[in-house]
């Protein structure tokens, strides 16, 4: 049996790919979809994406639904979430799900009070580069892992990016925003969950013009196996070079027995073992195209794969994500680690 979706939100692009994921996907049938913004149902019009509703609330009392699909500047996710929750529905949220600690306290009591699940939109881990360089790390290839760099600059592409980043109060912050990628990949990738947020830095650099915003972002984190994390999270890239450099989403990690680097641009992993001679090229596996939706309606079935996206894990790396972002401002924050 289908579930019913409904979308809410599509001020940012993410969305866009759940929609159509959504809409050939055999378990969920597709009932609804709102946008609140005018201007944003106008450019919408040529996207293959058909707006229902221009009321959330309206939406939500009209429409049958089992499952809501939310999106829209960042700050109001929470809201979102919450209304959708209130009424009984199973949530799938873009990222970062929320921007504040007590939103999410909020959201996980609604969860556990109303039994559903709340998934997110943490797709980097989805791609084959990812999926090939966590199968080389927990089969041991480079034994213990020491040491992991990640280059996450993303452009700016100020002028074609929504302008709602850079209004106050609607962004949340780039740790949160990029960084929450970081911190639910780095359990999954190496089997080691997050015990400290050693260091954090945020700042403005390119945009001036939006003194609030702050563009730069830095992390430095500690595994519970004692694994050093730093991490490049800036929106510092080229906008020229779009998404194409080979330092986009780029992994660098050492073991005792070698070191492995897997990047979104580079096509294949490379693999240095301690014992021979370098790099040995390793083919990427296949992607998990649409791997987090098929995790989130495997938890709502209470089926959790394992090792998969479920709702424990998405409320885990959301905290740690916005402890990430507050530490730029009070400095470093040890975590209690859970199995």
């Amino acid at each position: 049996m289908s579930l019913r979706i409904a979308f809410v939100g599509f001020r940012h692009a993410h969305i866009h790919g759940l929609y159509h994921l959504a809409r050939n996907h055999a378990g969920l049938e597709l009932v609804a979809a709102c946008e609140e913004d005018a201007e944003t149902r106008a450019r919408l019009a040529d996207s293959g994406i058909t707006i229902t509703h221009d009321s959330y609330s309206a939406m939500l009392d009209d429409v049958p639904c089992d499952v809501v699909a939310c999106a829209d500047y960042f700050a109001i996710h929470a809201e979102r979430v919450t209304q959708a929750l209130e009424r009984g529905k199973h949530v799938l949220c873009d990222k970062p799900l929320c921007v504040h600690l007590d939103e999410l306290n909020r959201i996980e009591t609604l969860a556990r009070e109303k039994d559903r699940r709340v998934g997110c939109m943490l797709d980097l881990i989805d791609g084959a580069p990812f999926v090939t360089l966590r199968d080389v790390i927990l089969r041991g290839e480079i034994g213990d892992v020491l040491s992991i760099t990640i280059l996450g600059q993303h452009p700016l592409n100020y002028g074609s990016r929504p302008m709602w980043f850079f209004e106050e109060g609607c962004h949340g912050g780039t740790i949160n925003d990029i960084g929450v990628h970081v911190i639910d990949a780095l359990p999954w990738l190496t089997g080691q969950p997050i015990a400290e947020i050693t260091a954090a830095r945020v700042w403005n650099g390119r945009v001036k013009q939006h003194p609030h915003f702050e563009d730069g972002a830095m992390l430095l984190l500690k595994l519970a196996n004692g694994c050093g994390v730093m991490a490049d999270l800036s929106y510092f890239s080229p906008d020229a070079a779009g998404y194409d450099l080979p330092a986009y989403w780029r992994f660098t990690v050492t073991g005792t027995k070698g070191a492995v680097e897997a990047g979104a641009n580079l096509g294949t992993v490379a693999l240095w073992p301690d014992a021979e001679g370098g790099p040995r090229e390793i083919a990427l596996l296949a992607p998990r195209t649409g791997g987090y939706l098929d995790d989130f309606l495997a938890d709502i079935a209470g089926q959790p794969a394992p090792g998969g996206l479920d709702m424990a894990r998405v409320f885990r790396s959301t905290r740690i994500s916005l402890l990430a972002q507050r530490a730029a401002t009070v400095g470093p924050i040890r975590l209690k680690i859970d199995a």
